[in-house]
């Protein structure tokens, strides 16, 4: 009986963020959030939500180890990926909006907190974003996203072995997936399940065509071979950055944005692949409103979901969100590309009335720093507490534990920053 049993407010104010969970911690990684500075180089920012208290803290900077000399730490990126492997984070891709895309390979120690670049070599992949990462092992694949030298989508898969830290560009037989970015990368067992994403009609190359799949693709790792996959009979909507996870053997995907449609997600859908047959799934409780680009971690029997972004608000006026984005941020958060052909393309895609394709005319982008908690199998005190809070029922007999567990479900966090208008 999945149910959403925990909504608090108040954590890091994150867009096209990336995150791991480790034990009973989720660390979550850069990200972007409207109306900051994204020209002026910095480090990026690491959160940490305990899943125990329900409490987010954030690491302090690192301070160089030898004065005047800059510690080796990733700049602060969006679009990137973060995978775990044994105690290390891998951070890969990613850009900014002052040095563009980036392919060195960082690494996180989740005890030391230190980060470091471990020398690699192979065939390293172009600088990109929009990608995805997932982990069979001890490697890491990669596969899409948007390649800044070759300014395309792509579809080619390179693997890092992390044991001999060895890039390899596979060659792959079978029919590809198309390219295309913001798409998810499931490992199930030695099987990777590509969905989604944003991808244009007639090759990799961004035009004003833009196709959103909601056809499974499945990459074999042992063949490195794309499989040919029976239709499907009931699909979910084409998407693109929504959140993606494995559990149990099945493949679930939560939320994203469908620019044809303009339109934001909150659904959440199935797969399983034996039967090759998608369920929508309804959850008990009040869930996340319609959202892109948030982060989603499995914690145990449960599943933290927290920020990302969603329109809201008019073109042109104050709107009803708390900010209106200017034309060069909107292009910015579609993954800059600096061309014109790529600013008409977004400019008129998501924000030109069609008939035809019946896109509204918001604007607005409200970046969230929210927190929910989807439990897979609540537990009899999960439900009872839940009761409690449903109810504001008197807490005073109930055991110190208890009620401090209670406390946690209700108290909001206070590390987000406030949202800055750009109307002062």
């Amino acid at each position: 009986m999945l149910r959403w049993t925990v909504h608090l407010e108040g954590g890091p104010r994150r867009v096209n963020h990336a995150a791991v969970a480790v034990g009973h911690r989720v660390y979550s990684f850069g990200g972007y959030c409207s109306g900051e500075d994204y020209e002026t180089l910095r480090q990026i920012d690491v959160h940490i939500f305990n899943a125990v208290s329900l409490r987010w803290t954030k690491l302090p900077p690192v301070r160089p180890a030898i004065r005047g000399q800059a510690p080796v730490v990733p700049y602060m990126r969006y679009g990137h990926s973060t995978v775990l492997i044994d105690d290390t984070v891998f951070l890969w891709g990613g850009r900014n909006d002052t040095e563009g895309a980036c392919n060195v390979l960082y690494a996180f120690d989740v005890n030391t907190h230190k980060w470091s670049t471990p020398r690699v070599s192979g065939t390293v992949p172009g600088a990109r974003d929009g990608h995805s990462a997932c982990v069979l092992g001890k490697t890491m694949y990669i596969f899409g996203g948007y390649e800044q030298l070759a300014d395309c989508f792509s579809n080619d898969i390179h693997k890092l072995d992390t044991s001999t830290m060895t890039w390899t560009l596979i060659c792959t037989k079978g029919n590809p997936a198309r390219w295309r970015d913001f798409h998810s990368a499931t490992m199930l067992g030695s099987h990777m399940y590509v969905f989604g994403g944003r991808a244009d009609r007639f090759g990799p190359f961004h035009s004003n065509n833009e196709i959103y799949c909601n056809r499974i693709r499945v990459f074999d790792t042992r063949t490195e071979a794309w499989l040919d996959c029976p239709p499907t009979p009931v699909l979910p909507e084409g998407r693109r950055s929504h959140s993606a996870f494995g559990y149990n053997g099945e493949l679930y995907i939560f939320g994203g944005y469908n620019a044809r449609l303009n339109r934001h997600f909150h659904d959440l859908w199935k797969f399983n692949p034996v039967s090759f047959t998608w369920k929508k799934i309804e959850p008990k409780g009040k869930g996340p409103c319609p959202r892109r680009r948030q982060c989603c971690c499995i914690v145990g029997d449960k599943i933290v979901l927290f920020g990302g972004t969603r329109l809201g608000g008019k073109w042109g006026g104050l709107g009803e969100g708390p900010r209106s984005v200017t034309a060069r941020e909107a292009l910015e958060q579609e993954g800059p590309r600096a061309s014109l052909s790529s600013f008409l393309h977004l400019f008129f895609d998501l924000y030109s009335p069609s008939p035809e394709e019946g896109l509204g005319d918001d604007f607005d982008l409200i970046d969230h720093s929210d927190l929910h908690i989807l439990d897979f199998s609540p537990s009899l005190k999960t439900l009872c507490k839940l009761a409690v809070i449903q109810y504001n029922l008197d807490q005073s007999c109930l055991p110190h534990d208890i009620r401090w567990e209670l406390n946690a479900m209700t108290t909001n966090s206070n590390i987000s920053r406030p949202i800055v208008s750009s109307h002062g």
